[in-house]
């Protein structure tokens, strides 16, 4: 058992959940903080059904400053940061954009004017392709060029990058692995832990596979009249095992000192770009279930197109996506049809 604890935020959440089962099994000591906004507390029973370990878990809000301190007071031994506590749905933010700017940007500030007094070492923060808005040339790398956000939700995470370079360059005594991910997707292979957000999905994968349960009637595919091959949207979709285990990597880069630079930035993703009816017909042919789905109008913020160049942390942190995405989507399926077992979903 190593001794630093890591503090995951939003350690409930779909990405944050799996990242836990991720450092636990790396012998990372985890504590929790998570307000439960869009997550559920049985989460920790699957984290310890997969690890054999709960985590150690504290319900709170990270925009509140003062339960952050209480937090750092009782776990004295926090040397890493992962910081999840985000909203994150881009069609939400451009509803509700006061909320994403201050949940996101307080909760990032409020971590890293703590870090310093309580000697942490690093915080991984998780950031996202939005920042490249739409881009010029695709795949993407790290050097490709910062585009006005199309969303609030892609601001906040440009903001946000903008935050932890000017604090660090300011002479913050700790460092950062900014990790720009593209769209995870998918679910453990054990079927414990899964995306589950609270209410009507706003991410494509939870809404795509209770569409093929039946819970919803079908699926909306936001656009079919984008310069693509088929007209719908292009992503990157990467298995969110795949993801969780460079968080591991990021943590371990920066407390044993190996980064190269006291910010580091690295692009996740697979390298390849897959069409929305093309993520459909990969579910479909692994799965064998049909998707009821219909053509609708664009969404506002949408990108038509956006993939990663993965080859710099292919290279440095010693990271491949390498989950095929037939076996993504089988684990997706696999986890809802859990749910519906558990009465859930």
């Amino acid at each position: 058992m190593k001794t630093e604890r890591i503090l995951v935020t939003g350690g409930t959440g779909y990405i944050g959940s799996h990242t836990v089962v991720e450092l636990q099994q790396a012998g990372y000591p985890v504590v929790i903080i998570d307000n439960l906004s869009n997550s559920d507390r049985a989460v920790l029973d699957g984290i310890e059904r997969i690890t054999g370990i709960r985590p150690d878990f504290v319900e709170g809000d990270c925009t509140d400053i003062d339960v952050l301190r209480a937090l750092f007071a009782k776990y004295t031994d926090i040397k890493g940061i992962i910081n999840f506590a985000a909203s994150k749905a881009v069609g939400e933010s451009m509803q509700k954009p006061i909320l994403y700017y201050r949940n996101n940007l307080n909760t990032l500030m409020n971590l890293l004017e703590l870090m310093g007094p309580n000697d942490v070492k690093g915080i991984v923060f998780s950031s996202s392709c939005t920042v490249y808005g739409e881009p010029d040339v695709n795949p993407v790398t790290e050097k490709s060029p910062i585009k006005k956000a199309t969303s609030p939700y892609g601001n906040t995470k440009q903001i946000s990058e903008e935050i932890i370079t000017d604090v660090i360059n300011a002479g913050a005594p700790f460092k950062s692995v900014i990790l720009r991910y593209f769209n995870p997707v998918g679910a453990h292979p054990s079927a414990e832990i899964g995306e589950l957000p609270n209410g009507v999905p706003q991410n494509l994968i939870p809404y795509l596979t209770q569409t093929a349960i039946g819970i919803r009637k079908e699926l909306s595919v936001f656009g079919d009249d984008y310069n693509t091959p088929d007209g719908s949207c292009i992503r990157d979709y990467i298995d969110v095992v795949d993801l969780a285990k460079a968080h591991v990597i990021a943590v371990e880069r920066m407390l044993m000192d190996r980064s190269d630079e006291k910010i580091e930035i690295f692009n996740l993703g697979t390298g390849r770009g897959v069409s929305v009816l093309e993520l459909i017909n990969a579910f479909e042919r692994s799965t064998g279930v049909t998707v009821p789905h219909k053509i609708v109008g664009r969404r506002a913020g949408d990108i038509e197109k956006v993939w990663a160049d993965p080859t710099y942390a292919n290279n440095v942190l010693g990271w491949v996506a390498s989950t095929p995405l037939d076996d993504t989507m089988r684990s997706a399926w696999a986890w809802q049809c859990r749910l519906r077992e558990r009465g859930i979903m």
